[in-house]
């Protein structure tokens, strides 16, 4: 994917409010009617500064109490609507970016996420989307209210006398524009380096937490403790460096004011002098400035709040934008499961070719076996029969029609797969069986746990079938794992099993029990087997070795 630069990560971040610019239109009202009956608040004790001294004014010392205690009411209420329209508009907008981001890793398993660190994933799911609120909620609507309110000001200003308008234009812009638009240029990469380096030590802590057995049994806590170390001081460097650029700009933006407010005061003084100011024209205009830079202040801010945003921004966006490895195929014909076929099929991994030229026929109601050495390819193969990777060269083929031609749903449904590693969630035994049937009755799941050998371990738990499982299945032996995943597959009951290593975590008598059952299940339908255990290849009708990526 082609690199963006910040303008056009803004660009598009802005284009997702569009179905919410009813929305933003309101908050920005209401956010420059809240400035503004505070901006004017001051400048009504300046009308009464003048009462008092006896000068005529337009407004009447009834209406001008009036007018104060309204503002002041008004003010609250402009203020609250504004803020929860804002943060009504933000966080629908996330709910609306997570559900892209989930869709998109949906689109992208498991090919492409099988390199990514996950704890970098989950920093992108969790803390760089949740900085994107920072932008729609307190980005968008204060630089339009800024805009509006600071122009209403201006000409406020400017009515007393021209010169006092383009001071005040001057100081608004030096602030909210000039000001944000040269620190964000001194802070270069900070933010997308600060987010890279955040996602960075959030996979290795998660790491290091899944691996704490190992690190405790060869006394590797101290170097990996060094190591969480320096990167969390790595990440407190940057975060400091840039807090201390946002201290600096605060301060420059404080002195901007400040010189802001003293050419102001001069340049009143001279016209007042010069009689070409009345005293309203000398005291209303410096209030009013004094009072108005509250909406240009927010933007001053701008400059380094943006860049972590703008990181976060790049990071969700290039989630979304991100090609998988095999689209969703919709629209074909619905086909029937009658055998499957690989023919002179070459794939390679990250540069290295790991299937060589490798034909297989699988016909239908068999039992097929792969034999062979782990890494030589066997579950590769197994990967390309369920369309996870595209093939390089050659042709698989289901049912007689190439799977590139199959609708998605249609092959996931005609195919069973289990995988080494059953992937287990933390909950009950029951809903992480019935992955395979989500709408199977509790009958269907006891049935496919009696065929996987595990049914009697799990009525013996004290809560049976509604024993949570714990994270990643952490509460299991790697054989019971195996062989939830294996009673996940009998559930789905599709026509054409895969199974990778069904009995590799297995004792003798519990792979017994389970090669019966897969013999039971051949009488209906096809199973390609693979392991490197020739005694489970003892069910099966055709065995071919594998070795090298090559098919003998």
């Amino acid at each position: 994917m082609k690199k963006q630069n910040k303008a056009q990560i803004l660009f598009r971040m802005l284009k997702l409010v569009k179905p919410l610019s009813g929305f933003m239109i309101l908050a920005v009202m209401l956010g420059t009617l809240g400035f503004l009956t505070a901006e004017f608040i001051p400048i009504l004790g300046g009308e009464s500064i003048l009462i008092g001294l006896g000068i005529q004014t337009k407004l009447s010392w009834n209406m001008l109490v009036g007018l104060l205690l309204s503002f002041a009411v008004l003010r609250a209420i402009f203020r609250f609507s504004e803020q929860r329209t804002n943060h009504y508009i933000a966080f629908t907008l996330l709910a609306i970016i997570r559900d892209r981001v989930f869709k998109a890793l949906r689109r992208l398993c498991p090919a492409k996420l099988e390199g990514r660190d996950k704890g970098d994933l989950i920093s992108l799911i969790t803390s760089d989307v949740e900085l994107l609120e920072v932008f729609y909620a307190h980005t968008i609507s204060p630089i339009c209210i800024a805009i509006a309110s600071e122009t209403v000001m201006c000409l406020f200003i400017g009515s007393f006398h021209p010169m006092l308008g383009f001071i005040a234009l001057i100081s608004f812009l030096l602030v909210g524009v000039a000001l944000p638009v040269i620190v964000s240029k001194r802070s270069g990469t900070t933010g997308d380096e600060l987010r890279a380096q955040s996602g960075q030590l959030s996979a290795h802590m998660l790491e290091s937490i899944r691996g704490i057995d190992d690190t405790l049994q060869y006394s590797y806590g101290e170097k990996r403790l060094k190591e969480i170390s320096d990167k969390t001081r790595t990440l407190s460097e940057r975060q400091g460096a840039l807090s201390k650029l946002t201290g600096t700009n605060m301060a420059i933006a404080n002195m901007l004011i400040l010189i802001s407010d003293i050419a102001m005061l001069l340049v009143c003084t001279l016209l007042y002098q010069n009689d070409l100011v009345g005293f309203d024209g000398f005291l209303i205009p410096m209030i009013a400035l004094m009072s108005s830079f509250g909406p240009v202040t927010a933007l001053a801010a701008l400059g380094t709040t943006l860049q972590s945003t703008v990181a976060s921004g790049a990071r969700v966006l290039a989630i979304i934008d991100e090609e998988p490895e095999t689209e969703d195929i919709t629209g074909k014909a619905s086909v029937d499961f009658g055998g499957a076929e690989v023919k002179a099929v070459s794939f390679a991994y990250s540069g290295e070719n790991v299937l060589n030229n490798v034909s297989l026929q699988i016909p239908g109601g068999k039992i097929t076996g792969i034999v062979g050495k782990s890494g030589c390819g066997k579950s590769t193969l197994l990967r390309l029969l369920m369309r996870f990777w595209k093939v390089g060269e050659g042709k698989v083929s289901v049912s007689g029609r190439n799977i590139n031609e199959i609708n998605t749903a249609n092959l996931r449904d005609m195919e069973s797969y289990m995988t080494q590693d059953t992937q287990l969630f933390k909950d009950t035994i029951a809903n992480n069986i019935r992955i395979g049937k989500p709408d199977a009755s509790d009958e269907e799941v006891m049935n496919a746990c009696k065929k996987a050998s595990i049914h009697g371990f799990i009525i013996a738990l004290p809560k049976g079938y509604e024993t949570e499982v714990g994270e990643l299945g952490s509460t299991l032996s790697g054989g019971e794992r195996q062989r939830i995943g294996l009673a996940r597959a009998f559930l789905h009951n599709a026509p054409f099993m895969l199974l990778d290593e069904p009995t590799s975590n297995l004792d003798s008598l519990n792979e017994a029990v389970i090669l019966k059952s897969l013999k039971e299940e051949a009488k209906e339908k096809t199973i390609l087997l693979v392991s490197h255990r020739e005694s489970t290849m003892r069910i099966a009708e055709k065995v071919l070795a594998m070795e090298g990526g090559r098919i003998s």
